[in-house]
């Protein structure tokens, strides 16, 4: 009751404010009763804020917002809900994602019997011919034995199959996809992969890691247009349900393509960082000169190389060998010497320049590239970052700061990776895997994402992640390396003032104030006022990009 009296209140305000000049600016919508945390470092909680012409016109009390009123102005009663600026996620594979929604899902397959059979599963509904792709599954799910190729041949004899691992860096062919790829027990390791054979036979398993992969990669047919636009309209919806108002995507030109597509035909309703691979990046140095760097819904720009594969791949480059595989210590999945001139050269065009590297020894050799860039090219504010930093030595920690340099992580990593990390590397090393405190602590900002589809995009998980550090069986429930921990302040502010700054946005996004963009998300809870392990029980009730109501679900 109190509610209502208070929100008839407020509509008796704005009627008799509504005779206000009206040569006064006014705003087309204001939301009141929220708790509002604006992101201002050391600024109070507001009650209600205003939207203009895509931007954030004023914050303030009830009071204050409702002066602003006229009789054009929507008003939204958000009845004490809690507001935060838009999330944004610093590392999606977005169109990547899209297919994977409509592709079979072995994410959380138990067994290889479960795993064989959503495949098969799958193949049934599918036209004779089609690739059967997608997958994301985790053989850790099963107690670590990878995937065979014979667990699925006599399930899909009309169809080829090639299905990731959830981080994108091995994938298990089928007899018929090796065929049509042309692997066989004579086709040599491309360089930065691994053809995976049987110790006895030497016949490939199916496996195949990082380069490797692009030898099916290369051999596989093109989506048509309309299936880009479909798989890009289903990320988008999906995205936007949980809060996400920009992401940063790690992809290709076509994806850059489907991405202006979809502006030019007014699809767009969440922001894009669209990144192109690194190895390109003369091309991108022509098309910015020719089309400029977008606007604040797409912009492009930047370039993404990689070092290394991953940890759960055994393909992360260290120092010493894997406890488990001490036959290898990683591998580069991109020659360094190349890699080194792409990044002095793209940084030389005052191109956006950021890396995958996860293994400690890869983060290294990229600590000191990217130093020798900065001091070859020159100063400028080039804003350089690590995809991933995930393992890092001490005095790796301490150098991010001295170079200004950017640590983009996925917290949802760390709660996963956690049940089976140190088995890959041990005791000692784990102790600086996913060091967002330290980072922190050595006055490092902070940028994060999901790195979709690899953890799902949902940033209300990656705070949970970040601040209780619990792995996802339940093992550790006071946190696995718990002195890593950080707050639910400087987590939110890592998907939000973090990402913006990461992608040169801190004058427009980030934060709640006049003259920002109004992008914001409406929450039912406080993040500040609930148990951290109680997280990812929050709702996102309403995701507002540039003043546009994306997303309802009251």
């Amino acid at each position: 009751m109190r509610v209502v009296l208070l929100f008839l209140g407020f509509l008796a305000l704005f009627a008799f404010l509504g005779c206000t000049s009206s040569k006064s600016p006014v705003p087309e919508t204001i939301y009141i009763n929220a708790s509002i945390w604006t992101g201002v470092p050391n600024a109070p909680r507001v009650q209600a804020l205003a939207v203009r012409n895509g931007e954030i016109m004023a914050v303030g009390s009830n009071e204050e917002i409702a002066k602003l009123h006229s009789d054009s102005t929507a008003v939204v009663d958000l009845n004490g809900a809690f507001v935060v600026p838009g999330f944004m996620d610093s590392h999606t594979h977005f169109m990547s994602a899209g297919f994977q929604l409509a592709s079979v899902d072995l994410r959380d397959a138990k067994s290889p019997e479960e795993f064989a059979q959503r495949i098969a599963d799958f193949a049934k509904n599918l036209p004779e011919g089609r690739w059967l792709t997608g997958g994301d599954w985790d053989h850790e799910m099963w107690g670590g034995e990878l995937p065979q190729r014979a667990w699925i041949d006599q399930l899909t004899p009309h169809h080829p199959v090639f299905v990731n691992r959830l981080d994108g860096h091995m994938a298990l062919a089928n007899s018929k996809t090796l065929q049509l790829a042309g692997i066989d027990r004579n086709t040599p390791d491309p360089e930065g992969g691994t053809i995976v054979r049987d110790p006895k036979t030497k016949e490939p398993t199916g496996i195949l890691k990082d380069e490797a992969m692009s030898l099916v990669y290369r051999i596989m047919p093109d989506d048509s247009e309309a299936e880009q636009d479909e798989a890009f309209a289903r990320a988008s919806a999906h995205a936007l349900a949980r809060g996400v108002t920009q992401v940063h995507d790690m992809g290709s030109w076509n994806d850059l393509a489907t991405y202006r597509r979809a502006q030019t035909r007014g699809a767009l309703k969440l922001r894009i960082y669209s990144f192109v691979p690194l190895s390109t990046w003369a091309k991108l140095a022509d098309y910015v000169k020719q089309n400029g760097r977008g606007d604040e819904w797409l912009r492009w720009g930047g370039l993404k190389g990689s070092v290394d594969g991953s940890l759960g791949s055994t393909t992360a480059w260290f120092y010493q060998p894997y406890e488990d595989a001490p036959e290898t210590s990683g591998l580069m999945t991109t020659d360094t010497t190349a890699l080194r001139q792409w990044i002095i050269a793209a940084d030389s065009a005052s191109l956006h320049v950021v890396v995958h590297a996860i293994g400690e020894r890869a983060n290294d050799w990229l600590l000191n590239v990217y130093a020798e860039a900065a001091n070859k090219n020159g100063a400028r504010d080039r804003r350089f970052r690590i995809e991933h930093a995930q393992h890092l030595t001490r005095d790796a920690i301490s150098r991010f700061a001295e170079l200004g340099l950017i640590p983009s992580m996925q917290p949802y990593h760390a709660i996963d990776d956690g049940r089976w990390a140190v088995k890959r590397i041990g005791t000692e090393r784990i102790k600086t895997t996913y060091a967002f405190r330290s980072l922190l602590d050595n006055k490092t900002a902070l940028a994060f994402g999901s790195d979709w589809t690899v953890a799902p995009i949902e940033p209300l998980l990656g705070i949970y992640a970040a601040v209780t550090r619990r792995t996802t069986d339940g093992a550790n429930p006071n946190g696995w390396v718990p002195e890593e921990k950080i707050t639910v302040e400087e987590a939110l502010r890592a998907y939000t003032a973090g990402d913006a700054y990461a992608g040169f946005q801190e004058n427009r996004l980030g934060t709640l104030e006049p003259k920002k963009l109004a992008d914001f998300v409406v929450l039912s809870e406080d993040l500040f006022a609930i148990d951290p392990v109680n997280i990812p029980n929050v709702r996102v009730l309403r995701t507002v990009v540039g003043g546009r109501e994306s997303f309802v679900n009251e």
